[in-house]
C-alpha cells in the first residue's frame, strides 16, 4: 500500500486551514511591530544619552551586546517562570535582541554627523534639543533606517522561537508541522515568514527614502556627474 502524499506545497492545506494560518500570521505581525516599537522607544534615548555622555557609550553597548549573545531558546525559558507563558515573555525577549542593533546604528549615525554642520548650527544659537532634532537625527537617518530594517527582519525570524513559551505566531504552525512531519505546514509557515520579512523590509526602505528626499536629490546629482565624466572620458 502506497504511503499518503506528503508534498511540500499544497493549496488544499491552505484551503482547509486558512483561518488558522491567518490567525498565526496576524499574531506574528503584531509581535514583530509591537516589539520594534518598544525597542525603538528604548534604544533611541539610550543612544542619545550615550552620544551626549561618551563615558556611557561603552557600558551601554556592552550591556546590549551581552543581551544579544544569550541563546533565544534559553532566554525565553529563563523568562517564563517570572513573566509567564505567552505574549509578554516573547515581547521581552524580542525587544532585548533588537536593542543592540538599534542602539549601535543610532549611535553610529549620530557620531557620523559632520562636525562642521554641528558647529554651524551652534553658531546660529541652536539649543541642544533643537540641534538634536533639527540637525543630528535627520543626518543620522540613513544609519538609523539601516538598523531598523536589520532589526525588523531579525525579529520576524525570532518570533518563531516564541513557540517555546506557546506564543510563536507562525512558529506554532512550523513546530506542529515538524512534529507530525507535515511538509505543507512547514513550508507554508516558513514561506510566510520569509514573505513577511521581505514586505516589512521593502516598506521600511520606501519609508526611509520618503523621509530623506535630500538623499534622492544627492543621488541624482551624483548619477548625472558620473554620466558626464563617462562622456568626457569617451570623447
Amino acid at each position: 500500500m502506497d504511503a499518503p502524499a506528503n508534498p511540500w506545497f499544497s493549496w488544499q492545506y491552505l484551503e482547509r486551514n486558512w483561518g488558522e494560518v491567518v490567525d498565526a500570521l496576524v499574531i506574528h505581525i503584531q509581535l514583530t511591530l509591537l516589539a520594534m516599537l518598544i525597542a525603538v522607544a528604548i534604544a533611541l534615548p539610550l543612544a542619545i544619552l550615550a552620544r551626549r555622555m561618551p563615558r556611557l557609550a561603552g557600558p551601554v553597548m556592552g550591556f546590549t551586546g551581552v543581551l544579544y549573545t544569550i541563546p533565544s531558546f534559553a532566554l525565553f525559558a529563563l523568562l517564563a517562570p517570572y513573566t509567564g507563558i505567552g505574549r509578554t515573555t516573547v515581547l521581552i525577549g524580542l525587544v532585548m535582541y533588537a536593542l543592540l542593533i538599534l542602539v549601535r546604528n543610532i549611535l553610529v549615525g549620530l557620531e557620523g554627523v559632520d562636525p562642521d554642520v554641528v558647529d554651524a548650527a551652534k553658531g546660529l544659537g541652536y539649543t541642544k534639543n533643537k540641534l538634536l532634532f533639527s540637525v543630528e537625527l535627520p543626518n543620522a537617518l540613513p544609519s538609523m533606517i539601516a538598523g531598523l530594517r536589520l532589526a525588523t527582519v531579525s525579529t520576524v525570524a525570532l518570533v518563531t522561537v516564541g513557540v517555546v513559551v506557546g506564543y510563536g505566531g507562525l512558529g506554532q504552525l512550523m513546530f506542529r508541522g515538524l512534529q507530525s512531519d507535515y511538509r505543507a505546514q512547514i513550508a507554508t509557515s516558513a514561506l510566510l515568514c520569509l514573505a513577511l520579512a521581505l514586505v516589512l523590509d521593502v516598506l521600511l526602505m520606501v519609508a526611509g527614502r520618503m523621509a530623506m528626499p535630500w538623499n534622492r536629490a544627492q543621488g541624482s546629482r551624483s548619477a548625472r556627474k558620473a554620466a558626464q565624466v563617462r562622456l568626457e572620458n569617451a570623447s
